[in-house]
């Protein structure tokens, strides 16, 4: 028998912030601040003797095999900091958009299953304005200090008078530079917070006044949406991501990020709601959802991996042998190749292989166990 939602019913579903929950959330930063703390001091103090590695991991990201002990000669502690900074920011970014997509794909489809979970990706969203600043703050202050993270903006290898000179780096010119880089920055935060703000508008009028009118909106909206962040994911991809081994190149990247980033948004969005629902709210939340969003991850998972092994084998069935530098590297190193295997097993066999059954997507201390693990493997 169908439960009648009444108002009572749906303001006991209103979430509570409550002091116990902030107070988790301040431990949480202090944990977070005294680590980072603490690992900035270790750079500081300790990362010289570990200069070896160092000039080769920042060789391999920034140069590829290229350069990597002509323009790292020297180890800068804050150089880690911005690499990490960056990556971090660039993650969880993608987990906030990846909330808006997941909601605008489920207009799009006219599904009705998600209308019960909306809520949880829709909020992903609000994460938006704040990772658009610090996004900017961090390659701002990384440029500043000259920092090789983002190599291609050093102007003297634009210059065919000095001896550094790089004329791949110099070829792409038109594309990679500082201007059009920082341009293109704000206007994909842009794009997406006008969405995020639109669509939650919309949402909202929706849920209070009925009818069909805000539904057929989403629809048309969220169309379009889709079809901006199909362009948007892969260039800002090309910009966070690609231009920082400016050499290397990839036909498939955009898709990798996307993949990665869809999978990772996936978990976020399933663990955040099994969690709420064993604090007693979604109450409307039933195994079928939770076999719905299992499945997603699963199949995604698989995409994911797809990608990668598309891009490996683009080396070969499309005689792109450029490629092959993405996989040397991380092969033949010594700091990476444990990390390389650790990272395809978790990623794609530990969830391929618990997913597998119908019984297993289902049960949410499986569904907290896989989450867990693909957000932190990826």
């Amino acid at each position: 028998m169908a439960t009648e939602l009444t108002t009572e019913t749906i303001s006991d579903e209103r979430f509570q912030f409550t002091a116990g929950i902030k107070k988790q959330l301040t431990i949480i930063g202090v944990v977070g601040a005294t680590l980072f703390v603490l690992g900035v001091l270790y750079l500081m103090i300790w990362g010289g003797a570990a200069h070896g590695h160092e000039a080769e991991m920042a060789g391999a990201a920034s140069e590829g095999a290229h350069a990597a002990g002509e323009h790292h000669g020297e180890f800068h502690w804050y150089e880690r900091v911005f690499a990490n900074l960056w990556i971090n920011n660039v993650y969880f970014t993608g987990l906030a958009v990846i909330g808006l997509f997941f909601v605008a794909f489920q207009y799009a489809a006219q599904a009705g299953w998600s209308a019960a979970i909306k809520r949880v990706p829709e909020a992903f969203g609000a994460w938006l304005p704040y990772a658009g600043v610090l996004m900017l703050v961090v390659f701002v202050v990384a440029w500043l200090a000259h920092s090789n993270l983002f190599h291609w903006t050093h102007s003297y290898l634009y210059d065919e008078a000095d001896p550094r000179y790089d004329a791949i780096i110099a070829g792409k010119q038109a594309y990679l530079n500082i201007p059009f880089f920082l341009g293109r920055m704000v206007l994909y935060f842009v794009i997406w917070y006008m969405a995020y703000r639109y669509i939650r508008k919309e949402s909202l009028a929706e849920d209070d006044l009925g009818g069909l009118s805000q539904y057929n909106k989403m629809i048309k909206y969220s169309t379009i949406f889709i079809i901006l962040f199909a362009i948007t994911s892969s260039t800002s991809a090309w910009d966070w991501v690609l231009s920082i081994d400016t050499h290397w190149f990839s036909t498939m990247f955009g898709w990798y990020v996307f993949a990665s980033w869809f999978v990772s948004g996936l978990a976020a969005i399933t663990l955040m709601i099994v969690l709420l629902r064993e604090a007693g709210y979604l109450t409307m939340i039933n195994s079928s959802h939770l076999h719905d969003l299992g499945k997603f991850i699963f199949a995604f998972s698989i995409f994911w991996t797809y990608v990668w092994f598309s891009q490996f084998l683009l080396i070969y069935y499309a005689n792109i042998p450029e490629e092959t530098i993405y996989f040397v590297e991380r092969l033949s190193s010594d700091y990476y190749s444990p990390i390389f295997f650790i990272n395809l097993i978790m990623n794609f066999f530990f969830p391929f292989l618990v997913f597998m059954t119908r019984d297993s997507k289902r049960h949410t201390i499986f569904i907290k166990v896989v989450c867990s693990v693909v957000l932190v493997e990826h």
